[in-house]
């Protein structure tokens, strides 16, 4: 009941929805993902607002739809993105989120030009930000969430590039005492997947903590770790890294427009940190209150990062005992039932199935 009077109180009707987005038009969508588009409007009051109006046919059905719903209405933290309603009328499904004028990081850290307007303090700002809605849902909340599908794109950016995690569709709620769940769909987006949980289902607070230390590795190079699997060269972004910070070539992977910085401590602290969380055994991998301390006192994790989950040689070997990329499953494509080749980053996946 707790749980029903929590989402009836964040109701909005379908009229003022239609009135918002000017009847979801095009010239008002933000974007477009696996479970449905995102229209800019704006509420009576001149709210201004974001409205993820998931398709009829969208993967994301009443079970994750009402997961969201809660959870995020009783999540409240300055690095998580704000609920403002919900409507479910005539067959629509619509969730209506604070509005993100920057969009996500992923449109600043993949596209050359508006990377520039990010120089390394808004980067490291940002990543600071991260850490502290991530330790938000791990540790600090009343409720102890895995998110599964952290990554650039769920990322969102408000008027002063503070970051606000979204997404809440596929995260998992904790009981206090417990340490990790095993489950038969895996669901998230393929290049940010910890190997225990893409391999063998099995997802814990150290999955996000691997999904984060990709993203770290991301914002540094501004390389997406699907880029790899979409060339010739057969390695993942964790492993040239790492492959790079063994052999003393790290300043080669660092972003150009980073590299006349003056802040080289910072940055390769947080390389470190980022291939500290990308470890095979989650037991390997900081918790998200040891990064926070690390980031803000300088320090850098007591171990040296070993080989990164998914190693493969730059020669394109697998490294014995690794997994390699080529390794990961195929994925159900729900319209054809044929294994296919899974979706890039970008977008999430569901139910694997072992060729």
């Amino acid at each position: 009941m707790e749980d029903i009077e929590c989402i009836e109180s964040l109701v909005i009707d379908l009229p003022t929805l239609r009135l918002a987005t000017n009847n979801f038009a095009e010239d008002k969508k933000l974007g477009e993902g696996g479970f449905g588009a995102v229209y800019k409007g704006s509420l009576p009051n001149g709210q201004e607002i974001a409205v993820k109006r998931l398709s009829q046919n969208s993967r994301q059905g009443i079970g994750e739809l009402r997961n969201e719903l809660v959870l995020i209405a009783k999540l409240q933290h300055k690095n998580l993105v704000r609920l403002v309603g919900v409507c479910l009328e005539e067959e629509e499904k619509l969730l209506v989120y604070e509005y993100m004028p920057n969009t996500s990081l992923d449109t600043f850290l993949f596209d050359s030009e508006k990377r520039k307007e990010l120089d390394w303090g808004k980067m490291f700002t940002i990543i600071n930000g991260i850490t502290r809605g991530l330790q938000y849902l791990h540790e600090d909340s009343q409720l102890k969430i895995v998110h599964r599908d952290l990554k650039a794109s769920n990322i969102l950016l408000d008027t002063a590039m503070n970051p606000k995690i979204s997404d809440f569709g596929l995260a998992r709620l904790f009981g206090e005492d417990q340490s990790q769940d095993t489950t038969r769909r895996v669901v998230g987006t393929y290049g940010y997947m910890a190997p225990e949980y893409a391999l063998r289902g099995q997802y814990s607070i150290k999955s996000d903590i691997y999904s984060f230390g990709v993203l770290i590795l991301e914002i540094i190079t501004g390389r997406r770790n699907s880029d790899s699997y979409n060339s010739d060269q057969s390695v993942d972004l964790p492993s040239l890294v790492w492959e790079h910070w063994t052999t003393r070539s790290i300043t080669d992977m660092v972003d150009p427009y980073f590299r006349s910085d003056s802040s080289w401590d910072e940055i390769l602290r947080c390389i470190h940190i980022g291939l500290s969380c990308v470890q095979e055994d989650p037991v390997d991998r900081p918790t998200i209150s040891a990064i926070s301390i690390m980031l803000d006192s300088g320090t850098v994790p007591s171990q040296p990062p070993s080989r990164p989950a998914f190693y493969v040689e730059m020669s394109g070997n697998v490294d014995s005992g690794m997994y390699s990329s080529q390794s990961y499953p195929g994925f159900v494509n729900e319209s054809t039932a044929k294994s296919t080749v899974v979706s890039p980053n970008e977008l999430s996946v569901t139910d694997p199935e072992p060729r």
